[in-house]
């Protein structure tokens, strides 16, 4: 145990080091990571480190898709909820079964059964991958929306149809129209326990006495809570997870206090990190591991399966962006669609948006070594070989080369017609302006009397005359430097701030609590200060 907790300290040390090199050098960490993990396996130090699948399904899965679903955007999601579904099912499937064939007519003793077993764990891009990927590149944020809800969904279809192929290679049977209604059942059950249970955590925090850190405690049991439920009664886990998750991000102005909010983001942030870190490092160490055993004769044609299915993957995800293109300008003639004419640039980049990750990584690693009869999985290295490889490359070669063609392509933003700056600056001038108004029209009495009160107005009045310099295209790069310059007298000035209160601390008639309380007031200002004038 001593050791362990010494490796993994050790990783954490080198996940912490390759994210800071990732950010100094505009490289997605995931990639970084599982780069480095790969000469990390063969150091004899961190030999033994094993991904235990049971653990990642358990233990990393549940939050990291809870935190993915609680900061996906439920408007974008419902408005592109079409094209996500056909993404997260119908390609899933359709490429699970290319996947299948492919591998059936190519692999001398790999079966259809066999071959629907690999299409179902390397058919869904991963969440983590994209999203983060997606940070260092500027995007529509139609896009961001589709692939991240894409992301969230195709994990449940993929994770279904591998537990029927894997049913059907340990048993030798299967049932097409059993599987389809086994399919349905999954997934519709899946979604009503994650939307029951999330009503009953939905009482608890609205309902109930709840403080801040036992706010932040119930999200960290909610998403296993609803992770297990769904699987003891063999349902979509994930799909219960993230329809739980979407519910209770909707309703967290509701449930949640301003102070739950507060540190419940920084919390998750901090976990969801680390879980990742570990995650996409682990990916690397474990790839030695699993090219030892195939045996030095199976590696050259191992590599070669591998590379043909990569590429026959990326092309059948390009050939569905382009297919779902194609329905969406038919379709749209006889019902309304989110848009009608998406063009060849979006569909470009959706398609090579496809990155595995995690899921595929933890659906490889839980096929047992053994039948029932106590016979060897039939190709099981060989699978996960393929596995490994396949999300290794989509990492590496699109992952790297995806900001590349995002600036070939392109991309307009056709949603929004100002800029993220000017649509900003609006929403801050309206809600001065409301402020105002409730002011005048119903504390105007108090206005005279009160010098506080009198105080706020005039800092209202100050930041609607500021605003008005967002108003014009050709005022934008003006107003810019103005608030450049307010942000950095700021900055000093809260700095030097700093620096009084923790002289007047060392003084003995002044409360160290009364100190602590306005370096978080300050704390506060500059957190606010940072999410007015982030460029995103």
């Amino acid at each position: 145990m001593h050791h362990l907790i010494v490796q993994c300290t050790c990783l954490l040390l080198v996940i912490l080091s390759v994210v800071m090199l990732g950010q100094k050098i505009k490289i997605a960490y995931p990639i970084l990571l599982v780069l480095i993990g790969l000469p990390l396996g063969f150091v004899p130090f961190l030999k033994g480190i094993e991904i235990n699948p049971d653990l990642i399904f358990v233990i990393f899965l549940p939050p990291l898709l809870y935190e993915s679903a609680w900061n996906t955007s439920w408007k974008d999601f419902w408005k592109w909820r079409r094209i996500i579904s056909s993404f997260a099912f119908l390609i899933v499937i359709l490429t699970s079964c290319l996947i299948a064939f492919v591998s059936n007519s190519l692999i001398a003793g790999f079966t259809l059964p066999l071959g629907f077993l690999l299409g179902g764990i390397i058919s869904p891009p991963d969440a983590v991958s994209a999203s983060n990927i997606l940070k260092n590149v500027k995007v529509p944020k139609r896009f961001v929306a589709i692939v991240e809800g894409e992301s969230l969904m195709n994990d449940a279809s993929s994770l279904v149809i591998f537990r029927f192929a894997l049913a059907a290679v340990l048993t030798g049977k299967f049932a097409f129209g059993q599987a389809a209604l086994s399919f349905v059942l999954v997934i519709v059950m899946g979604i009503v326990i994650g939307l029951a249970v999330g009503l009953i955590f939905y009482t608890i925090h609205r309902w109930l006495p709840t403080t801040a850190n036992i706010d932040i405690i119930l999200t960290f049991i909610t998403p296993y809570v609803m992770y297990m439920a769904a699987e003891e009664f063999h349902f979509s886990g994930v799909l219960a997870v993230v329809s739980g998750g979407l519910f209770l991000s909707s309703q967290r102005q509701v449930i949640l206090s301003y102070r739950s909010r507060l540190q419940g983001v920084n919390v998750w942030e901090t976990v969801a990190f680390v879980l990742n870190g570990f995650v996409f490092i682990l990916i690397g160490l474990e790839f030695p591991v699993i090219i030892k055993a195939l045996g030095p004769e199976g590696l050259k044609p191992a590599i070669n399966y591998s590379l043909i299915i990569t590429g026959v993957l990326i092309l059948a995800r390009l050939a569905s962006t382009y297919g779902a293109t194609i329905f969406t300008v038919f379709i749209s003639r006889y019902i309304t669609t989110a848009d009608p004419s998406p063009g060849w640039k979006g569909p470009l980049l959706l398609g090579w948006t496809g990155m595995r990750g995690v899921v595929s990584l933890a659906a490889a690693l839980s096929i047992p070594e053994l039948l029932p009869s106590g016979v060897a999985f039939p190709q099981r290295n060989l699978i996960l070989f393929i596995t490994f490889v396949v999300i290794i490359f989509t990492l590496v070669v699109q992952g790297l080369t995806l900001p590349i063609l995002v600036k070939l392509v392109n991309l307009p933003d056709r949603d929004y017609t100002g800029s993220h700056e000017q649509q900003k600056q609006l929403v801050r001038k309206k809600l001065s302006k409301l402020a105002l108004q409730i002011l005048e029209d119903k504390y105007a009495d108090r206005l005279d009397g009160n010098d506080m009160i009198k105080a706020f107005r005039l800092r209202l009045s100050a930041d609607m005359e500021l605003l008005k310099d967002w108003e014009k295209d050709n005022n934008e790069q003006r107003a810019s430097e103005f608030y450049h310059d307010y942000r950095m007298i700021l900055n000093d000035v809260m700095a030097q701030q700093r620096d009084l209160l923790l002289t007047l601390n060392k003084k003995e008639n002044i409360s160290d609590e009364i100190v602590k309380q306005q370096l978080d007031l300050l704390d506060l200002e500059e957190e606010k200060l940072r999410q007015h004038f982030e460029v995103v």
